[in-house]
């Protein structure tokens, strides 16, 4: 799936997205910083039926929401050093619970990824616009 869309789109785009995912449970954000990772996430959140404030976890890596089919985990992955820092954070407890992992800066994990992670890709095209690409 590709598409171009604003702001004003991201519903439906956000819904599109978990359609594209079928089920699959990891899910990796590509794009440059304030390419709108976190908005995509918070609409994708609230589609799932997160009550909370959805906010990236740059400092924190990693927040648990309650959505309303079960937990969804939101990485930021940008202030790790090295990929092993991840696994101190014992990351793959979390993608094999089965729930939702959706990951900001996952090129500083790449080689842990599952092999089931679906790329979501973010190009920049205005300040009002961008690309998404789901893989």
């Amino acid at each position: 799936m590709t598409c171009e869309y604003s702001l004003n789109d991201l519903t439906a785009v956000a819904a599109s997205v978990i359609d594209a995912l079928a089920g699959r449970a990891h899910v990796a954000f590509y794009g440059s910083m304030g390419a709108g990772k976190t908005t995509l996430i918070k609409e994708i959140c609230k589609i799932l039926g997160v009550s909370d404030e959805v906010n990236s976890p740059t400092f924190a890596i990693i927040n648990e929401y309650e959505g309303a089919d079960g937990n969804i985990y939101h990485f930021d992955f940008y202030r790790l050093n090295r990929p092993e820092e991840a696994l101190d954070i014992g990351i793959y407890d979390y993608w094999d619970s089965g729930n939702l992992c959706l990951m900001e800066w996952p090129e500083c994990v790449e080689e842990l990824l599952p092999d089931d992670t679906v790329a979501i890709r973010i190009d920049v095209i205005s300040d009002t616009n961008r690309r998404i690409t789901v893989d």
